[in-house]
């Protein structure tokens, strides 16, 4: 990978990182299911009458719609907003990895080697030091939220690998016309009108900053980056960058927001950043055949897989 590339790829995690941080942010200034539809709305307005006709089916572009945008981002923004830290949010999010296995190995045939295992079962065990240190501070309601997140994440994930989208940026800007109004109908029967007009009738500069970055800038720029460098380089040399999310993440939260970060939830990054290490960059074997015999995989789930937070 030339140096430019690599820069590009740390450049993209450090955005995705960050963003959790500016989530947390935007937060203070519109109902989480509120913000989640207007990020949608702006990373797909004006971007979709410049990337072309989707390249892929629509049942896919609609169910991804409804899996990542609603239920996904739906439960993370919910769960940050109850009091789920974000650089805790950006670490324990990377579980999305735990679930894409056992999705893919489940709907896709994709057996999980040792090693696999091996990595799911660090992971976990790091979701577990998270878990405790999170309830002894925090509201373990809101990290529970976050997990279900993930859990959304793996599936889309596993739906996305089946849609093989060949344009990471046209795909995510298709994607993204979907959410808008399930998450727009959601806003106003659970946070009500009342609070959404407050929102949109504060809406102030601090907010439209928010509101940019995460839609312009992890979602307009983060996928058009990450998919122009899926298409130059093998996808096992791309995926292992995604791994920096975290590590921006917590220590953006750090910075910005004063977050403390004790031992023990060191203790459960290590454990979890590892162990999605081995998850995902393992290689994964197929069930092929009639007769049932494995045979290598040809394209590593990682290849399709959505990073962005």
């Amino acid at each position: 990978m030339r140096p430019s590339h690599l820069l590009l790829a740390v450049l993209v995690a450090a955005v995705w990182g960050v963003n959790f941080t500016v989530i947390e942010i935007g937060l203070d200034h519109f109902p989480p299911l509120l913000f989640s539809a207007l990020r949608f709305l702006v990373a797909a307005l004006p971007a979709v009458f410049f990337v072309g006709r989707p390249k892929v089916a629509w049942k896919w572009i609609v169910a991804v719609g409804l899996t990542l945008g609603v239920a996904k981002f739906g439960l993370l923004f919910i769960g940050m907003d109850a009091g789920m830290p974000a650089g805790l949010s950006s670490l324990v999010l990377q579980i999305q990895a735990v679930f894409t296995a056992l999705f893919a190995a489940v709907a896709l045939g994709e057996r999980p080697t040792g090693v696999r295992l091996l990595g799911m079962l660090i992971a976990l065990t790091g979701i577990g030091a998270a878990a405790v240190d999170e309830g002894a501070s925090g509201p373990l309601g809101a990290f529970l939220v976050v997990i279900a997140a993930a859990a959304c994440w793996g599936l889309s994930n596993v739906l996305t690998r089946k849609a093989a989208p060949p344009d990471a940026l046209n795909w995510m800007v298709w994607v993204s016309t979907v959410p808008v109004l399930p998450l727009l109908l959601l806003s106003l029967l659970t946070e009500g009108p009342s609070a959404d007009l407050a929102a949109l009738r504060g809406f102030d500069w601090a907010g439209a900053g928010t509101l940019l970055y995460v839609a312009w800038g992890a979602t307009v720029f983060g996928f058009g980056a990450w998919g122009w460098l899926l298409r130059r380089h093998p996808a096992s040399t791309v995926a292992p960058f995604s791994l920096l999310v975290p590590v921006f993440g917590m220590s953006a939260a750090a910075l910005f927001l004063g977050e403390s970060v004790s031992p023990l939830r060191w203790c459960a990054a290590v454990l979890l950043v590892g162990g999605v290490a081995l998850t995902t960059l393992a290689p994964g074997r197929r069930t092929g055949g009639t007769g049932g015999e494995l045979r290598p995989e040809v394209r590593p789930a990682s290849e399709h897989t959505l990073t962005e937070a």
